[in-house]
């Protein structure tokens, strides 16, 4: 869980190509069951279909992530960016001239561009509606307390916190410069940040939050984490509250981000992720 800056606009920012957001994610778990428990006391509106998970946020009609049950561990499966319908022909001549183009994955509805990235995952540029921000979001609003009384908030008085969105994802790879350099050429991303080799954040041309994706220096390539946009830092603390009382004890923070500038809570998975 995260607080960050966006609310959802569909402004294309002219003389420019490039996704505009992160779609979906699509990975598989060992046990979809044990996905759903976690996800439900997360916040997330999860929703059964008869081969997987659906993710989606409260409010929000925007499919974010679907999951499905495969394997021992949990695995990432590929990743949909948003493009315009404008940028398509460009993107496809961009697949073309270097040699990218894959075959849909199985577990997709074959739709949209397919290309493999540097990592070797496969990637699909599909046309959708903008769902990164591209202004700042307004936060929730707290009512002011009146003289003489707790300024700090209950957590007994609190329900489920409740993530409006998707803020981005991070992985793991090998090789964190490729993978920026990747997204920058092909995708038309742009570098946010940058710690040497160990560490790179990459945002989107035509309005997001700080990252759209990030990628941390590993062994082997991955997903690390998803992060998820609440109204505030209160939230934020809520939110891991909720999930250390559920079972769910593993995690790191209430912090922030020197890069990014964000409030998180990390809450461990039940596959050792976040």
């Amino acid at each position: 869980m995260q607080t960050s800056t966006g609310q959802t606009a569909a402004d294309r920012r002219p003389g420019v190509t490039g996704i505009h957001s992160v779609d979906r994610f699509v990975y598989t778990v060992p046990d979809l069951a044990v996905a759903e428990k976690f996800y439900t006391t997360f916040g997330m509106d999860v929703r059964r279909t008869p081969k997987s998970l659906q993710l989606y946020t409260f409010g929000n009609p925007h499919l974010w992530a679907e999951i499905f049950e495969d394997g021992e561990l949990k695995r990432l499966q590929y990743v949909s960016y948003g493009i315009y319908a404008e940028d398509e022909p460009a993107f496809r001549e961009r697949i073309a001239k270097n040699g990218l183009a894959v075959a849909p994955h199985p577990l997709s509805d074959g739709s949209g561009l397919w290309l493999r990235d540097p990592d070797g995952y496969p990637v699909q540029l599909v046309v959708a509606p903008k769902v990164s921000p591209s202004a700042k979001s307004l936060p929730t609003v707290v009512p002011p307390v009146p003289p003489g009384a707790g300024a700090a908030p209950a957590r007994s008085k609190h329900g489920p916190v409740h993530p409006r969105r998707l803020s981005h994802i991070l992985r793991f790879t090998p090789d964190v410069l490729a993978m920026v350099k990747f997204h920058e050429e092909v995708l038309g991303t742009r570098l946010s940040d940058r710690s040497g080799e160990g560490i790179a954040f990459v945002h989107g041309v035509h309005g997001s939050d700080h990252h759209l994706v990030a990628f941390a220096k590993s062994h082997a390539p991955g997903l690390h984490h998803s992060s998820w946009d609440v109204g505030s830092i209160n939230e934020v603390g809520f939110g891991s509250e909720n999930m250390r009382a559920n079972g769910y004890a593993n995690g790191w923070g209430v912090g922030r981000h020197v890069l990014g500038s964000n409030y998180f809570y990390y809450v461990q998975d039940p596959w050792g992720g976040a």
